[in-house]
């Protein structure tokens, strides 16, 4: 890790949706860096005035109070500005339950007190980044089906999340449903019987890792996933259908990951479904962007 100086000046990005869900935490954590660093206080009311609010801070180091949406975005938006790697990215999360958990995978304190002391006292560590085709980024993971189900465009699914992080009992409805509807059925002798007309089957991809065919297209697969790994690679898993006996998953770690075949979409990260595509190339950029946490 590279030591973050305490002197810098802040720039405080404030995301509305953490100042509507938890004010109050919002407020301790502006105060601790305020007694902590000479700071800049940003409040903007929409994405487009989060992106132009990022643009022009100048030198100052990024900080973002708010849940794991505001976080990507960020990463996203410096990504594009072609300021990623040359700054040192800080988050205070603030935010309903169930949408911190890519920030607390990353090891960033949940706490606001804890979060802006790490802030202010902290290092910063490079992490790995995932950098598709069409110049898209992946922080946490890319899902490939991302949805179970006839939805497109994934907003159902978001705003199913959402109700259910502000009520826990909701969730467990939702799992339940969601375990009971993609519960496969059965015939006598425990094969697979196909799904319904409209809902969702198996893809037949093409999985490539730095050349080689992890698995081609007389294979159908129930779900491919990948996500940057502590090693300086992706770590690409592939979940074959099963028929008759559960089929192992297939696994590889490699820079470059390429999937094709028939039209196919994919969640990255918490982010909506993109596609229909018929072919995307993710590539691993090592220690691509920096993120400030505990000593």
């Amino acid at each position: 890790m590279t030591e973050v100086a305490t002197s810098d000046q802040l720039f405080v990005v404030i995301d509305p949706v953490a100042r509507r869900t938890d004010g109050e935490s919002v407020r301790i954590a502006k105060d601790v860096l305020s007694a902590g660093a000479r700071t800049k206080v940003c409040l903007p009311e929409s994405p487009e005035e989060f992106a132009r609010a990022l643009a022009r801070r100048g030198s100052r180091r990024p900080v973002v109070i708010g849940d794991d949406r505001a976080l990507l975005r960020t990463v996203a938006l410096l990504h594009r500005q072609r300021e990623l790697a040359g700054c040192a990215l800080s988050i205070v999360p603030v935010g309903a339950i169930g949408v911190l958990s890519l920030t607390r995978s990353l090891g960033v304190p949940t706490g606001a007190v804890a979060a802006a002391r790490a802030v202010l006292e902290g290092a910063e560590r490079r992490l790995d980044l995932l950098v598709d085709d069409s110049d898209g980024v992946v922080v946490g993971a890319v899902r490939i089906p991302a949805l179970r189900g006839p939805a497109t465009d994934g907003s159902e699914e978001a705003e199913a999340d959402t109700g259910a992080a502000a009520h826990p009992w909701l969730r467990s409805c939702q799992s339940l449903v969601r375990t009971l509807a993609a519960r496969p059925a059965r015939g006598a002798r425990g094969a697979r019987v196909a799904p319904p007309a409209g809902g969702p089957g198996p893809s037949r991809l093409r999985v490539e890792v730095d050349g080689v065919t992890l698995v081609d297209l007389d294979q159908p697969v129930e779900a491919v996933t990948l996500r940057p790994s502590l090693s300086g690679g992706a770590r690409v898993e592939v979940r074959p259908v099963s028929v008759g006996a559960e089929a192992s998953p297939l696994g590889a770690v490699g820079v470059r990951v390429t999937v094709s075949g028939a039209d196919f979409r994919y969640r990255a990260d918490a982010g909506l479904v993109s596609g229909p595509v018929r072919r995307r190339t993710w590539v691993v950029r090592e220690g691509a962007w920096g993120l400030t946490l505990p000593g």
